[in-house]
């Protein structure tokens, strides 16, 4: 079990950037991909360079906003990096909040299954970045195969959580079409997914996260 983990950042006051109402990104060090447009590079730097946080600290660090979380049904929006590769803090970290808050996972759902059947259950809201459903642009576009990622998202559909997902599905200069969006969003469609946000990776896409 973590105990702790490196924190790339911790960003109060979003909004309708990570999900509902006011909400608190923590971005957690730590991805498994190697994206060619990678938007979170902090995240792939050194791990000693940032700080470490357990759930309690975490919890401590973020609920100064709680009333505006309430309020706003708003709340904390985990992301990275790779934010599921920390389920054992973030399952603390629900068990110190409550329910109270909508907790927000933005992932590329690229982990073991065993990580993501974990936070199944306890995550409110799924921001998925899918990249792209075909394997070939996946794997020349991060550097590793899509199965985890199909694997997940099947998670997804069995526990009827599509409606709590939304999927991004980017177009990235040099390696995918439209028409390679639609194709993604099809699949997903026939999925059972209904919810998606289609852009077009630029320089603007790519941000720092500072603490």
């Amino acid at each position: 079990m973590n105990d702790a983990a490196h924190i790339i950042g911790i960003c109060r006051h979003r909004l309708t950037t990570d999900g509902e109402g006011v909400t608190t990104l923590v971005a957690f060090h730590g991805c498994p991909l190697r994206c060619k447009y990678c938007l979170n590079p902090q995240s792939l730097t050194n791990p000693q360079q940032h700080p470490t946080h357990s759930a309690s600290s975490l919890y401590e660090a973020t609920k100064i906003d709680a009333l505006y979380f309430i309020a706003t049904g708003g709340g904390v929006t985990f992301g990275g990096g790779e934010p599921c590769l920390q389920s054992d803090i973030i399952t603390q970290f629900r068990q110190l909040c409550g329910k109270e808050w909508l907790l927000t996972l933005e992932t590329s759902l690229n982990v073991s299954p065993q990580h993501f059947a974990t936070l199944l259950p306890i995550i409110d809201r799924f921001i998925v970045d899918i990249k792209d459903m075909n394997p070939t642009i996946y794997k020349q576009y991060t550097g590793c195969d899509n199965k985890n990622v199909i694997a997940n998202l099947q998670q997804i559909v069995e526990a009827n959580r599509q409606n709590d997902t939304i999927i991004r599905i980017p177009l990235i200069p040099q390696f995918n079409t439209p028409a390679h969006q639609e194709y993604s969003r099809s699949l997903l469609i026939e999925m059972g997914f209904e919810k998606f946000d289609i852009f077009t990776y630029t320089q603007k896409n790519h941000k720092t996260i500072d603490n």
